[in-house]
């Protein structure tokens, strides 16, 4: 019997014989961290689906609007857009108890001859894991996932162009007890659901923004904690669209009201992950070389990772003074002004990067986390002295990229990462960045309606 909320193939085929599931949803990520794939009957599932499916390779190539962008070497019209193929890991089959009869699995994205396809999102995550390895290592890592809750449906959201929308809340609400009691039937239904579905729940909580709630899940190893992100994001959409609300995890939806941004937490572990490799009873600090090598390599490749944190035009619009987002790539002792926050002691001993919003794609993040971190390790390098005071104010330190443009050109130049995920999977994501920041460029926006139509 698999743990609670987790399935295994003989839970499964024992669940469909006695009609309590008769769905699963058969589903990998795209390059934007959606989910994507299909419903099969559980008995097609049970027969055919648990080995491999198929889909459009143009999965992995399309913008935001499914738009199949061109000039991308692993899909195009030149091709014809055949299928690829997806492997589900049964590893990550689970109930899914807010959609009834339902259950969910996730695969991972690979050629006709059973080869991952290094430009999917898993894939990349799983090569940087790869890595770890060979240095005897694994790592443990943690998403922290902002979001505003509305009044209104999603549809009716759109019908108003996400104009004038009723946030769930009315004022600064950070801790508050009270006013997130006013939307506890959906978020206990969500800790519940997410609980139901093998993904442990640590609390949720009001954060600084009306109706902004924050929710956590216990740490893990980080392809399952990238796969329970993905999960507990599309969980979230679907029970607030269950109960006729709509959420939003964009970076920055409004100039004047908080971002969501999701920081993540990382640690590195012996092989067995059972002994912190962050941890050196004999340092005076108690941190080992490798925590100051892993420190110093994912800061000294910020900059170049940036769009993997950040990867939409609507992300830089967060990194604003002042607004407890990130705007310098320093380090410091739990000082919510550095991009890189140090947390715990002894065994809970982790790393916390606070430059990425709610709008990032885990496997990418986590993966550039690592890389950066297996650079450090490498090369010997040794961080900097700790920042102390407010890194907003100090304009000698690095900056964060502070738009798309600029982090799509410092990727361009960063042989670190080349190296590290493959020219391959640079070149695809450059390339998709590249589209996203050309469609922003032809825009008009109601901003330059406002600001130009009479007086301009």
């Amino acid at each position: 019997m698999a743990s609670a909320g987790r399935l295994s193939i003989e839970d499964l085929a024992r669940e469909a014989r006695e009609g309590t599931i008769d769905t699963v949803v058969c589903a990998f990520t795209d390059m934007q961290g959606r989910l994507v794939g299909k419903r099969m009957t559980a008995r097609h599932f049970l027969e055919v689906g648990h080995e491999e499916w198929h889909a459009c390779d143009y999965l992995l190539t399309v913008d935001m609007e499914m738009e199949p962008v061109p000039g991308f070497r692993a899909a195009s019209w030149d091709r014809g857009y055949g299928d690829f193929v997806v492997k589900p890991d049964l590893a990550t089959l689970r109930r899914t108890p807010w959609l009834p009869g339902t259950a969910l699995v996730l695969g991972d994205v690979v050629d006709h001859h059973g080869r991952e396809l290094p430009h999917a999102p898993r894939s990349i995550l799983k090569r940087q894991l790869a890595r770890l390895r060979a240095h005897g290592l694994v790592a443990k890592m943690a998403s922290e996932l902002e979001f505003y809750v509305f009044e209104e449906d999603f549809r009716t959201a759109r019908d108003r162009r996400y104009q004038d929308l009723k946030t769930a809340g009315w004022y600064i609400e950070d801790y508050h007890i009270l006013e997130t009691t006013k939307r506890e039937p959906l978020m206990r239904a969500l800790r519940n659901a997410l609980e139901g579905a093998g993904i442990p729940v640590q609390e949720s909580k009001g954060e600084w923004g009306p109706g902004q709630e924050e929710l956590n899940v216990v740490y893990a190893p980080a392809l399952e904690m990238a796969d329970r992100h993905v999960i507990l994001k599309n969980a979230v959409k679907e029970v607030a669209f269950l109960q006729g609300r709509s959420v939003t995890f964009m970076a920055k939806w409004r100039p004047d009201l908080a971002g969501s941004s999701c920081h993540v937490h990382l640690s590195l572990w012996t092989e067995e992950g059972d002994r912190p490799a962050f941890v050196d009873r004999e340092d005076p600090e108690g941190v080992s070389t490798l925590f100051r090598r892993s420190l110093a390599g994912m800061l000294a490749v910020a900059a170049e990772a940036t769009l993997f944190l950040a990867p939409n035009v609507n992300s830089y619009k967060r990194f604003q003074a002042g607004s407890f987002a990130p705007t310098r790539i320093v380090w410091s002792r739990d000082n919510r002004t550095a991009g890189f926050r140090i947390l715990g002691h002894g065994r809970s001993t982790r790393i916390e990067c606070r430059i990425p919003g709610a709008d990032v794609n885990p496997y990418l993040a986590y993966a550039a986390l690592i890389a950066g971190a297996l650079h450090g390790i490498e090369a010997g390098l040794e961080p900097p002295p700790a920042f102390s005071g407010d890194a907003y104010k100090d304009a000698a330190v690095p900056s964060v990229p502070r738009t798309l443009g600029e982090a799509i050109a410092r990727l361009e130049g960063s042989s670190v990462l080349r190296e590290a995920m493959g020219e391959e999977v640079i070149e695809h994501y450059l390339h998709a960045a590249r589209w996203e920041q050309g469609c922003f460029e032809r825009a008009v926006t109601d901003w330059e309606l406002i600001r130009y139509f009479e007086r301009g």
